[in-house]
């Protein structure tokens, strides 16, 4: 019921703002704009998204066939069970949704996005097998949603790569801000499902591996802060995320050659899926696209962020944080729109504020604490059809605005 309300209030308050727009400052143009992205955003939902994202899937989908064949999955599927199965209390031990869940946060984790997509799709499809009311999120499902759109991520390849177009000193200077603001997201978001689900926080198994994730991310931030060079963070993360993306594959296909498997016949069976799944997320695409489209050409998102400015001004609270804050707003909304408000942040003064400056960091900061919520809810409850998404967005949103407070916080503690 959310995401319905949430989609009509797009429309409605685009509407009125262009409506007093019209009446009030003349402006003729108010509606030929909301038309324009009415009919363009569903064009490129289609053609720029839902279609290239088909090839991604059919490769994906063929890959994990073999590695489902090989064993991978359920190999997967026993090293993290006991944790797992005290957050996912209705999937059952050595079930394949566990290792497709952890394949999926697995390449978030390295910022692997063409690999993480399809093989969180998949379990998706894995945790809907078990799911009793098909139109209706079951509790596992909106715990791995919650969990996947808290974006935890230890390499934020793209963000580098931006900073690096755009002549920064240091472009790897927001490397533990973003882990740092990532990791308090996906705190807050297993604490708080876990809360609603009534999931005991306290047990052994929990806490041991909340400590251990937590001691494997101050890990890589000692390692990366005190034995590299900023040169060289830029391009470990680099050899590492695209060794990895062909890592996995070859993998699958020697453990499923050890099993007398017949690789290209099993990729062909996972591939054959692809497109399918694609064609039943069009729908949810091209709805969700187009609402944010609109409400973000309103000029919506301005109005926000002047409110913000206004009531932190009053406070007599440092604002120079609200210059990023369209970031943080529109990511939840659309990764696309987020890269670009953050990219235009880096663009130096006067079109921009400079790539080095407080804001083009914080920028890069937000981008990297969370992930696009409502797109990944579109996309993934539509692919297994459920419209009832319960309590899956706000708590989303709640891991995002988690991100978001971390990431101002750690931005003025480093450049501040």
């Amino acid at each position: 019921m959310a995401l319905n309300y949430i989609w009509i209030a797009f429309f409605i308050i685009a509407f009125v703002i262009a409506l007093c727009k019209l009446i009030f400052l003349g402006d003729t143009n108010s509606f030929n704009v909301l038309v324009d992205a009415l009919f363009a955003t569903s064009k490129s939902s289609v053609m720029e998204i839902a279609l290239p994202l088909a090839g991604t899937m059919t490769l994906w989908l063929g890959f994990m066939k073999i590695g489902e064949r090989a064993g991978a999955i359920s190999f997967l599927s026993r090293i993290v069970g006991p944790f797992f199965h005290r957050l996912f209390p209705e999937v059952p031990k050595d079930h394949p949704a566990t290792g497709n869940m952890m394949m999926n946060f697995s390449a978030n984790l390295l910022g692997l996005d063409n690999a993480a997509t399809p093989m969180g799709l998949k379990a998706m499809q894995s945790l809907q097998e078990l799911n009793p009311n098909k139109e209706t999120a079951s509790n596992a499902q909106i715990m791995f949603l919650v969990l996947h759109t808290s974006g935890l991520t230890i390499l934020p390849i793209s963000i580098i790569a931006q900073r690096a177009i755009q002549g920064a000193h240091d472009p790897t200077d927001i490397f533990i801000p973003c882990i740092i603001a990532t990791y308090v997201a996906t705190i807050v978001g297993i604490l708080g499902v876990s809360i609603k689900q009534k999931i005991n926080l306290w047990d052994k198994v929990i806490i041991s591996w909340l400590l251990g994730l937590t001691a494997f991310i101050g890990g890589v931030v000692f390692y990366f802060t005190y034995f590299l060079t900023k040169p060289q963070i830029n391009d470990v993360s680099k050899i590492t995320s695209n060794l990895l993306v062909f890592a996995i594959p070859v993998i699958f296909m020697l453990g499923a050659m050890r099993k007398k498997v017949n690789v290209f016949e099993a990729f062909i069976d996972g591939a054959v899926e692809g497109f399918p799944t694609i064609i039943k997320i069009i729908p949810y695409l091209v709805g969700m696209l187009v609402g944010i489209a609109i409400f973000r050409t309103s000029g919506a998102m301005d109005y926000i962020v002047s409110g913000f400015k206004w009531f932190f001004a009053l406070l007599h609270v440092d604002t120079r944080f609200c210059d990023a804050l369209p970031v943080a707003l529109i990511k939840p909304l659309s990764g696309s729109g987020a890269k670009g408000m953050m990219i235009s942040n880096m663009v130096k003064p006067p079109l921009g504020f400079g790539v080095d400056s407080f804001v083009g960091r914080l920028g890069c900061i937000f981008n990297g604490s969370a992930d696009t919520t409502f797109y990944i809810v579109a996309l993934y409850f539509g692919s297994v059809g459920i419209k009832n998404s319960r309590y899956a967005i706000p708590f989303g949103l709640i891991a995002d605005l988690a991100g978001v407070i971390a990431a101002i916080f750690v931005g003025y503690l480093f450049f501040g």
